[in-house]
């Protein structure tokens, strides 16, 4: 048993290593604030976790409202067994309904500490390692069609052989870029074109007729299920759904309903990495393939996809993210990395980085036990 004795609350900027992102309907940012949390235990156990929710319009979070949701059920941690998920989350949830975004932080911290008190890496808890190695997605900025071309090539070069294409403006301009892109790819290439639920259901049935003999897959072309089971109803591409995927329930719907054949789980959404291997399991079971990430992140987050991924069979994997490639800033030094386009999960205990306290100031939230 470890009993959490402390919790600290930090902030660190995460700039973009491509300039700027930009995805559909305007959204565009060049950096992103990051939370990092760290739990102590009485027998000075430490695990740390990472929440970074892509500014405040790609889902209902926001930096400000993870530190806020944090500060409201800290305190109830205090005293509780880090090493029993179960507990842990009853205690967050008795104080605050929702906000995964934020309990995913301690959740994934949690993981942490147990992996490092077992002497184990946290792939082996999530069930061991399936994969050695694995490959990288990049996204692909919404830009002119030949700007789009340029990326692809030059990521193509550092080994990158799965790319997210942003899409999701006007249907007849998508369609440019998607088939820019597809010229200058591999065939073996995956390409995923992404709208983000950027397109109206007129808007994605447009789309689809222009791209639909192209060999790619399309991704939560519209925000409402009912549109994308539409969408899908009019295109013989493969579908992917992403934002509209909470629960359980939702990923059901996504493959019965909508006849989705893959998801995409990102650990910030689904409360940590507790939710995302049940939502995984569960796509599994449903014969549906998974792409792992998070909404963005660095050292920590990366590092907690890596062990989630590890631990997923090859053929459920549709793609994997490692956004410390897409940052400029490491506060583990750069752990894990990639390889030529390739990801792997650390070997040591827990999550396997050791962060730099010194870079990141002082904690803007600590709560500690009383003796």
């Amino acid at each position: 048993m470890s009993q959490i004795v402390a919790i600290d609350v930090y902030c660190y900027v995460l700039t973009y290593a491509h300039g700027e992102y930009v995805m559909s309907s305007g959204r565009a940012a060049s950096s992103q604030e990051s939370t990092l949390v760290r739990i102590t235990c009485d027998d000075g156990a430490q695990g740390w976790g990472e929440v970074c929710t892509l500014a405040g319009t790609y889902w209902p979070a926001f930096a400000g409202g993870a530190r806020a949701a944090l500060a409201e059920f800290l305190p109830t941690l205090l005293g509780v067994d880090a090493t029993n998920l179960t507990a842990v989350h009853s205690a967050m949830d008795s104080v605050l309904m929702g906000h995964a975004y934020a309990k995913s932080a301690i959740d994934i911290a949690c993981w942490d500490l147990l992996g490092k008190k077992a002497g184990l890496p946290v792939v082996d808890l999530l069930g061991g390692r399936a994969q050695q190695d694995f490959p990288l997605y990049e996204a692909v900025p919404l830009s002119s069609p030949g700007a789009m071309a340029d990326f692809v090539k030059q990521r193509s070069a550092a080994g990158i052989t799965c790319f997210q294409v942003k899409v999701g403006n006007d249907p007849a301009d998508d369609a440019a870029r998607l088939r820019a892109v597809a010229d200058v790819a591999d065939t073996s290439t995956r390409l995923i074109a992404d709208a983000n639920g950027g397109w109206t259901l007129q808007q994605a049935v447009s789309a689809v007729r222009l791209v639909d003999e192209m060999p790619i897959y399309l991704e939560q072309p519209c925000r409402r299920v009912e549109d994308c089971r539409v969408v899908r109803g009019l295109t013989t591409l493969p579908m992917v759904m992403d934002e509209s995927v909470l629960t359980p329930l939702d990923l059901i719907a996504a493959k019965t309903e909508v006849g989705a054949g893959s998801v995409n789980l990102k650990i910030g959404r689904l409360g940590g990495l507790s939710g995302a291997r049940l939502m995984r399991d569960l796509a599994a079971c449903l014969g549906m393939s998974v792409s792992l990430e998070d909404a963005w992140g660095g050292d920590v987050t990366t590092a907690a996809v890596a062990h989630l991924a590890a631990a997923t069979a090859a053929d459920d994997t549709l793609s994997v993210s490692f956004f410390n490639d897409w940052t400029n800033e490491h506060v583990a030094g750069y752990r894990p990395r990639s390889v030529a386009g390739r990801g792997s999960a650390p070997t040591e205990p827990g999550l396997g980085v050791e962060v730099d306290v010194e870079q990141l100031g002082e904690p803007l939230i600590s709560v500690r036990a009383t003796k």
